[in-house]
């Protein structure tokens, strides 16, 4: 692992019709504690038809630091990502989403990281600012807590399922892309598979609990369904091309799934009071919810808690389910699920 004396970074974005979001992005980049003349930010567009070109282009002339705009045919976020690998002249070449904003420090955290310790990639968490929706806050608790998925995707330095680096806050040596190239085919879940095919390596991977951006997310309920729904599908795919990627605990929301429907069969059939169904239902939600809403310092979260957790759940557990009869039962080609219309 060779670190070089005089680093150089370059940041790379997949876009694709989120023009509104760019901005939010852009203006973070501009707000770095670092050095501006030591990055520049790569903007790979997936065949957008808003006005992202005009944007980037906008900010391409007020931006302190350098900023490149390519594009391409349709072909999705892993595509875009390599497409920006090719032009990137980075030491370190880093990722991060259009609907994300980076710390003022993020930068800052990571050279002082690899200049102090060394790594060959890493990934750092994701969280939610004040000014972001009551739904965004909503969806940012039920991604990042300990107590829904945030022990599993990486948000503490203790987790409870295998660590690997997510493309909304990830960054590789440019050893790591002469060495093994860039990300794979599939839609979604291309980030695990890299961060896999980097690990199997024997690369050091690192978890910077300290280089924080903050993740705008999905706007509506439709939108984060469709999302968490095309997740469940990610891991069956993942699953298929290296099984070490399906771990136990994957399994956990389409466990929940037939709990549900297990309790629903016992309260018609064995003729339950209504009690013991809210008891078994709705109180544990109910206290992970208020522990949610108490742990933002924001009530309001409280009653799209108690609606966004479940619908994380049943969301991943259906798709996830769905990908493994097809795929494992059926042996059928890869589910690709939510496509058209995915961002509405």
């Amino acid at each position: 692992m060779k670190i070089a004396s005089k680093l150089f970074i370059s940041i790379i974005t997949p876009s694709f019709n989120r023009a509104d979001e760019l901005e939010y992005l852009f203006q973070s980049l501009n707000d770095q504690t670092i050095d501006p003349n030591i990055f520049e930010s790569i903007i790979s567009d997936d065949g957008s038809t808003d006005n992202t070109e005009m944007v980037v282009k906008t900010w391409q002339k007020k931006a302190a630091f350098r900023i490149k705009y390519i594009t391409q045919n349709n072909q999705g976020p892993g595509s875009a990502r390599n497409n920006g690998m090719k032009i990137s002249k980075g030491d370190l070449i880093l990722f991060i989403d259009s609907d994300c904003e980076a710390h003022p420090d993020w930068i800052q955290t990571i050279v002082n990281e690899y200049n102090k310790f060394g790594f060959d990639a890493f990934g750092g968490p994701d969280g939610a600012k004040e000014n972001f929706s009551i739904l965004q806050k909503a969806i940012d608790f039920s991604m990042t807590s300990f107590l829904t998925t945030g022990g599993m995707r990486g948000h503490s330095e203790k987790m409870i399922a295998n660590f690997f680096p997510r493309s909304h806050n990830m960054g590789i040596s440019r050893n790591i892309y002469e060495t093994l190239g860039g990300f794979g085919n599939l839609r979604h879940g291309q980030d695990i598979e890299f961060s896999n095919r980097i690990k199997k390596s024997g690369a050091e991977v690192k978890f910077i609990k300290d280089a924080l951006v903050y993740h705008r997310r999905r706007t509506s309920l439709s939108q984060f369904l469709k999302q968490v729904f095309n997740w469940g599908v990610a891991r069956i795919n993942l699953a298929k091309i290296d099984p070490s990627l399906l771990e136990p605990i994957h399994f956990m929301p389409t466990f929940a799934c037939f709990v549900l429907l297990l309790i629903v069969f016992i309260t018609k059939y064995l003729d339950w009071d209504n009690l013991k169904i809210i008891f078994l239902l709705f109180m544990p939600l109910f206290f992970i919810s208020l522990f949610g809403a108490i742990s933002k310092k924001d009530l309001r979260i409280f009653p799209y808690l108690l609606i966004v957790i479940p619908s994380q759940v049943f969301g991943y557990g259906l798709g996830f389910l769905q990908a493994f009869i097809r795929r494992f039962i059926f042996n059928q080609p890869e589910l690709v699920g939510f496509k058209k219309n995915y961002y509405q």
